[in-house]
C-alpha cells in the first residue's frame, strides 16, 4: 500500500489568536508547528509555554492581578474564571451552564496533561536521574493540538466578550465578503424552480450561527497574516 501523504501541521486557532491581536505568539505557533515533525519533544515545552502566554495575555489585558509565579494550571483556573462563556441570554439556563462547566472541567484536565508530558518527556524540562522516554509525532501532535484548541477557544471568547454590540441590527448586506465566502464553500440550493444562496439561508434560518461564523471568519489571517475583518474595512474604506 502506498504511504498516505501527510499535510505540514497548522495551528489554526492559535493563528486565528495572532491575527487577533495576540502578535507575540507568533514564533511559539512556529516553533510547535516546526517542532512537531523536527523535534517531538520541543513541542511538549513549547505547547505549554503557549497556553500560558495566552492566560497570561488574557488577564492582563482583563486588568486581572496573578503572581508571576503562578503555574499553569493556576493561571488557567484564573482565565477561565474571568471569562464570559456563556451569552447573556443563556445565563439563566441552568443545564446548560451545567453542562459547558463539565466541558471546562475537560478542558482543564488536558492542561494538566500538557504539563504533565511537558515534565516527562519535554526537550528543556528539569533534568532526571534516568534517560527521559523518546516519543514520536503522533504524541507531539496530541499536545500541540491540545494547545491549540484551548488557546483559539480561550481567545474567541475573549474577543467576543471585549467586543461591543454592534449599535444598529446586523443585516445580510452587511458582510458581502463573507457572504459571497459561505456562498464558494456551498452549493446553492434548489427548491422546484428557485434558487436560495447558502449565505442568505444561514442568515435567515440560523441568526446565532451566522454571527459565530462571522466572526471566526474576521479572525481568520489572510495569506499576508492581516485578520480578514481588518483587510475587510481597509477595502471599505475611502
Amino acid at each position: 500500500m502506498a504511504d498516505v501523504p501527510t499535510l505540514p501541521f497548522v495551528m489554526h486557532g492559535a493563528r486565528a489568536a495572532i491575527a487577533g491581536g495576540m502578535s507575540h505568539i507568533e514564533e511559539q505557533v512556529k516553533g510547535i508547528e516546526r517542532a512537531v515533525d523536527e523535534n517531538p519533544a520541543l513541542a511538549f515545552d513549547l505547547a505549554k509555554t503557549l497556553i500560558e502566554s495566552a492566560c497570561r495575555t488574557i488577564l492582563t489585558e482583563r486588568n486581572v492581578a496573578f503572581d508571576p509565579s503562578d503555574d499553569l494550571p493556576r493561571l488557567f483556573k484564573a482565565a477561565s474564571r474571568n471569562l464570559s462563556f456563556l451569552p447573556a441570554s443563556a445565563s439563566a439556563e441552568t443545564e446548560i451552564r451545567k453542562s459547558l462547566a463539565q466541558t471546562l472541567n475537560g478542558l482543564h484536565t488536558a492542561v494538566q496533561g500538557v504539563c504533565a508530558l511537558r515534565n516527562a518527556c519535554g526537550f528543556a524540562s528539569h533534568g532526571a536521574d534516568s534517560p527521559r522516554p523518546p516519543l514520536e509525532k503522533v504524541q507531539a501532535l496530541l499536545a500541540a493540538e491540545a494547545a491549540d484548541t484551548i488557546v483559539g477557544f480561550l481567545h474567541r471568547i475573549h474577543w467576543q466578550d471585549r467586543t461591543p454590540p454592534a449599535s444598529t441590527p446586523l443585516t445580510y448586506y452587511d458582510n458581502p465578503a463573507f457572504n459571497e465566502y459561505v456562498d464558494e464553500m456551498h452549493e446553492r440550493v434548489h427548491i422546484f424552480e428557485e434558487d436560495f444562496e447558502p449565505s442568505r439561508i444561514l442568515f435567515e434560518l440560523a441568526p446565532e450561527a451566522y454571527r459565530v461564523y462571522l466572526t471566526e471568519y474576521k479572525l481568520e489571517p489572510n495569506p499576508d497574516g492581516q485578520a480578514a475583518g481588518d483587510a475587510n474595512m481597509k477595502e471599505a474604506a475611502p
